[in-house]
């Protein structure tokens, strides 16, 4: 398991929806990815998780990667929301 904690920066302008983007990186991988913030952990495959976690600018997050892939996915991840 691989996992990095993050501080979330401004998505870029031109991005209408950045849940739907993390959720389209997330998707890439075929490792079980996870983002937790405080109590709350969801998956970062799921919309309606990654919707209800309400992230934004200056949050502190964890993601949590599990699986072949776990490296590439959380570099990933941690790429789109350090932003």
């Amino acid at each position: 398991m691989e996992s990095k904690t993050v501080l979330v920066g401004a998505p870029a302008e031109e991005e209408l929806n950045p849940v739907a983007k993390l959720v389209q990186i997330a998707c890439q991988y075929e490792s079980s990815i996870y983002l937790e913030n405080g109590t709350r952990k969801v998956n970062a495959k799921s919309i309606m998780g990654m919707m209800a976690l309400t992230l934004h600018k200056g949050m502190s997050v964890t993601i949590y990667a599990d699986g072949a892939d776990e490296d590439a996915a959380v570099k990933s991840m941690e790429a789109y929301l350090g932003c």
